[in-house]
């Protein structure tokens, strides 16, 4: 799990390298301050793709050797970033790396596939945290780099750390894995939701992505959720570099990199958020993250005065963010862990749409009215994120995740607590299944089918 953590980590980075050098590349590209979110905008336009058409392949594919052979290309699409001669190829590029970069998610689905249901929040949670350090060092040191030996090296140097990586998991990874629906280490099989061998096919393992979405309203809310926050989050890491660059403050490359490093709390907010998951308080976390995002604001509108307010706001922000987004991936990864690529990378999509979002709406809004502008754009995609997990919590649609850990009456199925996608079925059909889950388990007590496991079986 540590490898794994440093390996997303590294991946993830590679997304955000750009964003203390935006300043640098519009000057060496000619791209106006209005242009410089695209740059970030086409990475996470790759990333969208990624998810859509690789992350699904985790429940088709060998994890190690999708993963290793996906940290190999990356590695060469950093060293065509690095070696960009002009804008149109360093957009291309930095589109590809995007697309597959998504090997961090990927991961993050192989780690929660190899843990226990019992300590899968903090599997989660520990390979999230260490996306988190990388986003957080992808900045500091894409500006020491820079600074030191010019903005190319930072990608050089990132796709020789990359092939270090592929070549440690290609050694570390179990030569097998679960394959999709096969129970985990320490889980009993049991009854799948749609047992249909047709899913294994490529083609209709992307389609079944959407139809998961379409069909479950858990993973819709938390992939509004997500989406939200992290068009959030990236208008202010999309956004710093400009105001932090000119007067009065004038920084340079290592300084404007070195503010990540003020999120480090959001490293810390996985791992406590993944210990909360596990003790069934996922929507307590929810609510209180996304009140502690709106908060982060206030500060964060401080920073033409005070460099110490953008260090608070983003320490606030960064955990609040991260605490959100390790509970929506477990929760969401409840609701078919036989499909829990599919399912995470579906909701990345939304991760990766919020993202753009921010970035682009952040550029405008600085070139049209400055860092004010910014401010309110952020502050609106919180608000507006605490506003519907307060809607979806009178409806209660997300609910909280405490019923995994619960048995569950045989008539009753209650929808806020993450098994809303389950059918309606007679009494003596859940009597039936209950009673088959509880004879596997070898005791007499009664499950969901969910809580059972979810091997493609009856």
């Amino acid at each position: 799990m540590p490898l794994l953590a440093l390996a997303c980590g590294s991946s993830v980075a590679t997304v955000y390298f750009a964003q203390p050098l935006l300043v640098t590349l519009g000057e060496r590209f000619g791209l106006g301050s209005g242009q410089l979110g695209a740059i970030v905008t086409v990475t996470q336009l790759g990333y969208a793709a990624g998810l859509l058409t690789l992350v699904p392949l985790g429940d088709l594919l060998n994890h190690r050797r999708l993963i290793t052979g996906q940290l190999a290309l990356l590695a060469l699409a950093l060293l065509a970033a690095g070696l960009a001669p002009g804008v149109a190829a360093l957009l291309g590029a930095l589109a590809v790396v995007g697309l597959l970069a998504v090997v961090a998610q990927t991961m993050v689905a192989a780690a929660a596939a190899l843990t226990p249901r019992a300590r899968r929040g903090r599997a989660v949670g520990t390979v999230t945290g260490g996306i988190v350090t990388g986003i957080l060092l992808a900045r500091a040191a894409a500006g020491i780099l820079a600074d030191l030996a010019g903005w190319r090296a930072v990608y050089l140097a990132s796709a020789g750390v990359t092939v270090v990586l592929a070549v440690l998991l290609l050694r570390v990874l179990p030569a097998s894995a679960p394959s999709a629906g096969a129970p985990t280490a320490g889980e009993t099989p049991g009854v799948t939701e749609t047992p249909g061998v047709g899913e294994r096919s490529y083609g209709r393992l992307v389609a079944s992505t959407v139809a998961l979405f379409v069909r479950h309203p858990l993973l819709r809310i938390r992939g509004a959720l997500a989406l939200l926050v992290f068009a959030a989050f990236s208008t202010l890491w999309s956004g710093t570099a400009q105001p932090l660059s000119e007067p009065p403050w004038s920084l340079s490359h290592t300084a404007i990199g070195a503010f990540g490093l003020a999120g480090a709390a959001g490293a810390i907010a996985a791992g406590v958020a993944g210990r909360w998951n596990d003790r069934g308080l996922a929507h307590r976390t929810t609510g209180v993250g996304l009140a502690l995002l709106a908060l982060s604001w206030l500060p964060i509108a401080l920073t033409r005065q005070s460099l110490w307010a953008l260090a608070i706001g983003a320490v606030l922000l960064d955990f609040a963010v991260q605490a959100v987004h390790v509970t929506n991936q477990t929760l969401i990864h409840a609701v078919r862990p036989d499909a829990g690529s599919r399912i995470i990378g579906g909701y990345m999509v939304f991760y990766s749409a919020g993202s753009s979002l921010g970035a682009l709406g952040s550029s405008l809004a600085y070139a049209a009215a400055g860092w004010p502008a910014v401010t309110a754009l952020g502050t609106s995609f919180s608000l507006a994120a605490l506003l519907l997990w307060a809607t979806t919590r009178r409806t209660g649609l997300p609910g909280d995740n405490s019923a995994l850990h619960r048995p569950s009456n045989v008539d009753r199925v209650d929808p806020g607590d993450g098994f809303d996608h389950l059918p309606e079925t007679s009494s003596a059909r859940w009597r039936s299944e209950l009673v088959r889950c509880s004879g596997a388990n070898g005791g007499n007590r009664r499950y969901s089918r969910t809580d059972c496991g979810t091997a493609d079986q009856s």
